[in-house]
């Protein structure tokens, strides 16, 4: 299931949660809901980055790996955690347009019209316990203090830029 993204943008950007299993950018819930993220976090970010760049141009790291129980706790953390996803980069590829007003949620439900900015900071939770949301999916929203982490925006089929 997908999410487009339309409206007043100069791309219209199509979402698919059900790879963002695999995508560094996300984060645990358990993060969001604790506050951790912070600025330092950002920094971590740009070292992993800068990290993966180095080990692509470095041929050593082309060998197979050595230690693969390393990677078997990371299969298992991936299915048995819950993720957000941050939208701010996507929301910045889609080059929202200067006129914006607010930006309407559709749902099953009806529409939510939330601000520019709660959007750009806000997140998609897209998976629980390792798995995608498939009631009331395929993305629930939250604002980025967890203000309505017990009530979140479900059932999100489109995100429209007015």
């Amino acid at each position: 299931m997908i999410v487009p993204i339309i409206g007043n943008v100069t791309y219209s950007i199509t979402l698919d949660p059900t790879v963002w299993i695999f995508d560094d950018r996300k984060i645990l819930l358990e993060e969001l809901t604790e506050n951790k993220l912070s600025t330092a976090e950002e920094t971590d970010e740009i070292e992993k980055a800068s990290k993966r760049w180095e080990k692509e141009l470095d041929p050593q790291f082309h060998k197979p790996p050595v230690n693969r129980s390393i990677k078997q706790f990371e299969r298992e953390k991936i299915l048995t955690s819950s993720y957000v996803m941050p939208l701010k980069d996507f929301i910045n590829n889609a080059e929202i347009k200067t006129d914006v007003e607010d930006v309407t949620l559709v749902t099953e439900n009806g529409d939510y019209n939330i601000s520019i900015d709660d959007l750009k900071e806000g997140y998609f939770l897209f998976a629980i316990d390792g798995k995608p949301l498939k009631e009331n999916g395929p993305v629930h929203f939250l604002y980025q203090d967890g203000a309505n982490i017990n009530d979140p925006i479900v059932g999100i089929k489109k995100i429209v830029i007015n």
